[in-house]
């Protein structure tokens, strides 16, 4: 990783969060309430953090700044934590939800792990019931476009809505089979894959 102060790590942590979560940047003003400092201390950090490649930003746009793509974000310091960015329909497909917080594996796993790339859903729905993946669970999703036959994915539908699903790839259309017989498949034309599950964890109380 380039030479960045601690400060500058977090608030590339909170850029790449924030998009994950809401699907654009956080503004100067909100990265400051969240750090509790001045909007001017950011501001500083930010230009710094262009300038050492860290960070891009488009001009004449708003909430235009991005990580620049050979840019890898750590989580030292946090490192069993995961952006919680929605809930997922295991069912039918629904609307999704952009729900705002994180997903602790703190008080689960004591172990550390890689969680460059890695986000949290949560499961509504009984449609992957037979692969052991329940009503209520949380789902760790590896972000990635593509995904091979058989794999668990998370996909968009042409409607905007996601689903949670295996994915299969037969006779020039997209497959999208539930893992219980009370559910039928999706037949798609095209979807975009959002990440592929590399996870599951299940609370009891």
């Amino acid at each position: 990783m380039m030479n960045l102060t601690p400060k500058q790590l977090r608030i590339l942590q909170i850029i790449r969060d924030w998009r994950l979560r809401h699907g654009y940047s956080p503004t100067l003003q909100e990265m400051a309430d969240e750090l509790g400092v001045s909007k001017v201390t950011v501001f500083e950090h930010v230009e710094a953090l262009i300038r050492k490649g860290a960070v891009e930003r488009e001009a004449n746009k708003a909430r235009s700044l991005s990580i620049c793509s050979d840019s890898v974000v750590p989580d030292e310091g946090r490192p069993l934590r995961f952006p919680l960015v929605g809930r997922i329909a295991a069912g039918y497909p629904i609307e999704k939800v952009e729900d705002v917080g994180e997903f602790d594996l703190g008080n689960l796993f004591a172990r550390r792990g890689r969680t460059t790339g890695v986000f949290a859903l949560q499961v509504e729905g009984e449609s992957m019931r037979d692969e052991g993946i329940w009503d209520g669970d949380y789902i760790l999703v590896q972000r990635r476009e593509t995904a091979r036959n058989g794999e668990r994915v998370v996909a968009m539908l042409p409607n905007g809505e996601t689903t949670l699903k295996k994915f299969y790839k037969e006779h020039g259309k997209i497959r999208l089979q539930p893992s219980n017989p009370d559910f039928d498949p999706i037949i798609v034309a095209s979807c975009e894959i959002q990440g592929v599950v590399i996870g599951v964890i299940r609370r009891y109380d």
